[in-house]
């Protein structure tokens, strides 16, 4: 179901894990963002954590580009959208992710981080989960990103 019914309030799709797939998923996400009234600032901060998450997935869930699936749920609720994207690739913590260095020259930065970085600074929640496996399913993560209407006085 497309993001495009303003009566629908939860729409899931499922992308291929391929680098192509990011214009598709940014154009749905922002489709649900855009069902939900949120501003343009909006949309677009929903829009880029989301291609990041999802580059994230590609990379380091599945090493690179693959034909394995990122299921995107987007939930629209009168004051929030919330992201979920789940995979069945590489678990993943982000308590081993160190925190960027801002403040060195670039030369000097380590690599890694700033993704998570920015989806932090783009969406007001971020929730990791790791599903253990079982006999009859692998194990899989969700995040779940949310971002708040923002309050016009």
């Amino acid at each position: 179901m497309s993001p495009a019914d303003p009566e629908q309030k939860e729409w899931t799709a499922v992308f291929v894990a391929r680098y192509e797939s990011l214009d598709a998923i940014r154009e749905f996400v922002g489709q649900a963002a855009e069902v939900c009234c949120m501003d343009k600032k909006s949309v677009y901060a929903v829009q880029m954590a989301t291609d990041e998450a999802c580059t994230n997935i590609i990379e380091h869930a599945f090493g690179g580009e693959s034909d394995n699936s990122i299921e995107c749920t987007c939930r629209a609720t009168a004051d929030q959208i919330t992201i979920i994207l789940y995979d069945c690739g590489h678990t993943f913590d982000p308590n081993a992710v160190p925190s960027p260095t801002l403040n060195s020259n670039l030369d000097e930065r380590s690599s890694g981080g700033l993704g998570l970085f920015f989806m932090h600074q783009l969406m007001d929640e971020i929730h990791f989960e790791f599903i253990p496996a079982t006999p009859d399913q692998p194990a899989c993560n969700i995040l779940t990103m949310v971002k708040r209407k923002e309050q016009h006085s």
